[in-house]
C-alpha cells in the first residue's frame, strides 16, 4: 500500500504541479525526515499484519468491518502524526 504523501505526490505529478523540494533542507532534517517517514511506515506494516490476523479469527461480517474501521482509523492518525512531524522538522530548519 502507498502512503498518503505517496499519493499525494502522484496527484501532484500527474497534475502537472512541481512536487515540494527537500534539497534546500540540511542533511540532518532530511535523515530525520526519512526515519519519521521509515517509523511510520513500520507502524503501518504492523497494523496490517495485526488485521489479517485478526480477520482470520472474525466471522462476523459486522465485526470484520469494525476491525476494518478501527484499522482505518489507526492509520489515519499514524500518518497524521507523521505529516505533522515533518511539517515541524520542515519549519524548524
Amino acid at each position: 500500500m502507498k502512503s498518503a504523501y505517496d499519493l499525494a505526490l502522484e496527484r501532484l505529478d500527474r497534475d502537472g504541479i512541481d512536487r515540494p523540494r527537500e534539497e534546500g533542507l540540511e542533511a540532518a532534517v532530511r535523515d530525520e525526515i526519512a526515519e519519521v517517514r521509515g517509523r511510520t511506515e513500520a507502524g503501518v506494516a504492523k497494523l496490517e499484519i495485526l488485521l489479517r490476523d485478526r480477520l482470520r479469527t472474525l466471522h462476523d461480517p459486522v465485526e470484520r468491518a469494525e476491525a476494518q474501521r478501527e484499522y482505518a482509523i489507526e492509520r489515519q492518525r499514524l500518518e497524521r502524526q507523521r505529516d505533522q512531524k515533518i511539517e515541524k522538522l520542515r519549519g524548524d530548519s
